[in-house]
């Protein structure tokens, strides 16, 4: 699927360009952007080619990914020198040859399929993964290290709360292997943090909030993705619990945006949460909002083992956006909205 033909698409873009605080302060800088290749990281790496073309802006992308052969794939619509893919593997060591300005690093297992199938690598890509990347960035005088972590790191938060904020610990259960993630994420965390304290890196942590978009992994099993496969396909969403878990979500420009703001003027050391405080429902109106955009409908159904062995014990996951907003930013897509583009965009308009 070639993104770049769709006009939904490239405005996206455009939006996420103009809600980044300071976007001016991006000009002439080189980047290297891990994951390049997922949801969250692909769109990254659109962004800053498209606003390096759209204003002249001498942006230097360097998408690293474990597959030459998909980051080609994924970008074939790009032609710019500007543009250079980098084999990566988060559980090697880092031997890359180029200098940059900035890391943001947003590779790593993020789906449920991952944390039941091998939580071993989910810990060690995590930790090593995010080791490796701060030793290349420390040695090779990077301006500033932008780690993507995630709303899970907040575990069973408690339920009187209204949201999240980033100084809140949540509880995670360390003897639980789908804790595989949020631990060996709040691992990491902690890692960035001590690079900042010891040799002065200026590390900075995003916390994403449930984002999605018209661009996935195919491993990618996550309830919302597969909502979205399901109408695509023609089908009715089969909801396997009641779903009432109340999320916050957050449709991938708004979260690019909130990610290249905290960059440029998020201060080093401190995590900010990325999320779009008009974005909260639970799982079952997600689904129900995909359904009526989409033309079908909700059926509810008994939830098999595996299902049951996936599912997330979090109750609920409202994460507080005032910190990211103190920074100037501010969300601009609800899900309908979200929704309605991201499919709008995999059915090529």
């Amino acid at each position: 699927m070639n993104l770049y033909k769709s006009d939904t698409y490239q405005a996206d873009l455009i939006a996420s360009l103009e809600a980044t605080v300071g976007k001016e302060n991006l000009t002439g800088k080189r980047f290297l952007i891990t994951g390049a290749t997922g949801t969250i990281g692909s769109f990254l790496v659109d962004m800053l080619v498209r606003y390096s073309t759209l204003y002249n802006a001498g942006i230097t992308v360097y998408a690293a990914g474990r597959s030459l052969v998909r980051l080609e794939d994924r970008f074939q619509g790009i032609k710019t020198e500007n543009l250079v893919f980098l084999e990566y593997d988060m559980t090697k060591a880092v031997e890359f040859k180029v200098s940059v300005d900035y890391v943001i690093h947003a590779a790593g297992n993020a789906y449920p399929l991952a944390f039941s199938n091998d939580p071993v690598g989910t810990i060690v890509g995590n930790i090593k993964g995010t080791y490796e990347l701060l030793e290349y960035s420390r040695k090779s005088d990077v301006k500033r290290f932008l780690y993507i972590s995630s709303g899970e790191v907040y575990g069973q938060g408690d339920l009187s709360l209204d949201e999240f904020e980033e100084s809140y610990g949540g509880y995670v259960d360390p003897t639980s292997p789908r804790s595989c993630y949020p631990n060996s994420k709040r691992t990491a965390e902690t890692l960035c943090v001590s690079y900042y304290k010891q040799y002065g890196l200026e590390t900075l942590i995003v916390r994403p909030c449930h984002t999605y978009g018209p661009w996935v992994t195919a491993n990618d099993n996550r309830a919302n993705v597969q909502f979205i496969h399901n109408v695509l396909r023609g089908e009715d969403i089969i909801l396997n619990s009641a779903g009432t878990q109340m999320r916050s979500y957050c449709y991938v420009a708004d979260c690019a945006s909130a990610i290249m703001t905290v960059l440029i003027n998020g201060t080093a050391g401190e995590a900010y949460n990325s999320a779009n405080p008009d974005a909260r429902v639970t799982i079952a109106d997600f689904a129900q909002i995909v359904a009526q955009v989409a033309g079908r409908k909700v059926v509810f159904a008994n939830p098999t083992d595996k299902d049951v062995m996936e599912r997330t014990p979090i109750e609920k996951q409202v994460l507080s956006s005032k910190k990211l907003e103190n920074l100037g930013w501010q969300g601009r897509y609800s899900v309908p909205q979200g929704v309605a583009n991201t499919l709008t965009i995999l059915q090529g308009g």
